[in-house]
């Protein structure tokens, strides 16, 4: 296991209006980044929405998925769906990562934008090097709100392919990231 947690926000991020806006929990979200996150061994998956409503979507799910019967049918994504842990905010987050380690963890941004801080190879090195623990934020929508970038200790590149078109989504973006952080052979 790694040193590592994943953090997807649906709040404060932003609609294609550039409105500051909370977007719901997919299924798919639930499902594909919490099977990217056992695959590369992360500590734990953090679904944040401030909405009750959304949080519930999360539990009906997991009450589905976590009985015997789902065990017996698909018990690979029971192993990845208790990686999982829905939160209110960010706050609860670092709270929940400090009472494991003792420590608040570095928190990377990631966007589709340019705010990059930091290198994936140099982050890579340097979270193999450390033993602190590291926040990796993804967020929904058409991206986390600029003011929330002051609360990131550093910010990786976008993923960009050969196009102009850069609109991922939060999924595979997830799953190139962490394999570019943690992946063997990169």
């Amino acid at each position: 296991m790694s040193n590592v947690y994943v953090a997807l926000l649906h709040y404060p991020v932003y609609n294609k209006h550039r409105e500051i806006v909370t977007t719901s929990i997919t299924g798919f979200d639930l499902h594909d980044i919490a099977r990217s996150s056992i695959t590369f061994g992360i500590k734990n998956y953090y679904v944040v929405n401030p909405l009750p409503a959304q949080r519930d979507f999360v539990r009906r799910i997991f009450e589905f998925w976590m009985d015997e019967g789902s065990l017996e049918f698909n018990w690979t994504r029971v192993a990845a769906f208790k990686l999982v842990k829905v939160k209110v905010d960010l706050d609860e987050v670092i709270k929940d990562i400090e009472e494991k380690h003792g420590m608040k963890p570095k928190i990377i941004g990631t966007s589709a934008k340019q705010h990059a801080t930091v290198s994936f190879e140099a982050l890579r090195e340097e979270i193999e090097k450390e033993e602190r623990p590291y926040l990796l934020l993804f967020g929904t929508g058409w991206g986390i709100a600029d003011e929330f970038f002051n609360r990131m200790d550093l910010v990786l590149p976008p993923i960009e392919g050969n196009t102009e078109y850069n609109h991922l989504s939060v999924r595979s973006a997830t799953a190139i990231i962490l394999y570019k952080l943690l992946g063997k052979g990169v």
